[in-house]
């Protein structure tokens, strides 16, 4: 009850300070405050190499290299998974709070990771023998490719260039996921990286700004074989005590790009028959963080996000009319007004290199809106 009575508060004073910014940015979906915030995260380390988790397959010991030296666009924020999410929340930024940033220092970091030689090198490294099929399979090829369907979606001279130069790359990553996916015998149902859902979400959003009619058909495809049968999540379960994604709203929100809203609907009633009719948030508490010096203790910062998002995901895909939405549209406001302070606050590096990227996700509404 205490954690629901601290979030009713939260999600008070976020509505407040939003109307108030309301009526000075009517048009802008940030903040000037939210969008220097968002953008400055991702400035300070797209480009800080150290220190760094290298994920990383050694042939022999001239393998042995730096960050910098494997990765030349995507090296900084601590992994390279992070590095591409930080790129696309820099370009998110651009398109569409750029008039609120200093765009021009921005672009010069972003020119300064889409040199061509950069581009090269990274193509390079997903054509080593033995481990480039996998490397980053599915969570940061995912990322990647919502960072080029950001560039597709932004009218603007140098984002042409830029995804210009992405193609080759793209073509690899879609190659490698387009082989892996008739192979993979089943979803991956956990809560961090290797989790399919998300993932899947983003490949399709990619697939269809992309106008990939094979490779949609091959994802919408497998997703249905995946999850189309699932009954009764186990939403009890959750969450893990280092999970950042949601395995059952992660699945839900996928679910609702392949199917018409009237076989959502009943899709969902089956996979989560408990869901609430009452209009109330508390069947899904927000999840506590104990210690956000922690990596992986941190993670659940990050779920209080993702939730959030994929909760208004499903929202968007139900009937106003539902009985259930009510709910769901509770539980996105309890977690939105838990998760976004955090991200606006002193966060330790182990947050900061990556939540500015959900927040932005969340904040944008990236998942639900068609650009």
């Amino acid at each position: 009850m205490a954690v629901i009575s601290w979030c009713k508060k939260q999600s008070l004073a976020l509505a407040l300070t939003s109307m108030a910014s309301f009526a000075v940015q009517a048009d802008s979906l940030f903040t000037d405050k939210q969008a220097e915030a968002m953008a400055d995260l991702a400035s300070s380390c797209i480009h800080k190499e150290f220190p760094n988790v290298v994920k990383h397959y050694f042939l022999g010991p001239q393998d042995v290299r730096s960050p910098k030296e494997l990765y030349p666009a995507f090296f900084g924020c601590l992994d390279w998974h992070s590095s591409v999410h930080g790129h696309w929340l820099l370009v998110r930024m651009l398109h569409k709070a750029g008039d609120q940033l200093d765009s021009k220092a921005i672009r010069k970091q972003l020119e300064q990771s889409f040199k061509p030689s950069n581009l090269v090198g990274e193509l390079a490294y997903f054509n080593r023998p033995n481990s480039g099929s996998s490397f980053e399979r599915p969570y940061g090829l995912a990322w990647f490719l919502q960072l080029t369907t950001e560039l597709r979606q932004w009218d603007d001279p140098q984002a042409k260039e830029w995804l210009q130069r992405l193609l080759p790359l793209e073509d690899k990553i879609v190659e490698n996921i387009s082989a892996w996916l008739p192979k993979l015998a089943y979803p991956i149902r956990v809560g961090e990286h290797s989790q399919t859902a998300f993932a899947f979400g983003l490949m399709l959003d990619w697939a269809r700004e992309a106008k990939d009619k094979e490779f949609e058909t091959l994802l919408s495809s497998r997703i249905k074989d995946y999850y189309l049968k699932d009954k009764d999540c186990p939403l009890a379960y959750e969450p893990s005590g280092q999970d950042f994604l949601s395995p059952c709203l992660a699945e839900a929100d996928l679910m609702r790009r392949v199917m018409s809203q009237k076989e959502y609907a009943k899709w969902l009633a089956e996979f989560f028959p408990s869901l609430p009719k009452n209009g109330k948030a508390d069947w899904m508490p927000v999840a506590r963080v104990t210690d956000r010096s922690d990596g992986k203790l941190a993670h659940l910062d990050g779920l209080n996000l993702s939730r959030a998002w994929m909760l208004e995901g499903i929202a968007s895909a139900l009937p106003k009319s539902d009985v259930r939405r009510a709910a769901v549209v509770a539980a996105a406001e309890s977690h939105r007004a838990a998760s976004l302070p955090v991200v606006m606050g002193d966060l330790h590096y182990m947050g900061s290199h990556w939540l500015g990227s959900f927040a932005t996700y969340l904040i944008s509404q990236r998942g639900i809106a068609s650009n």
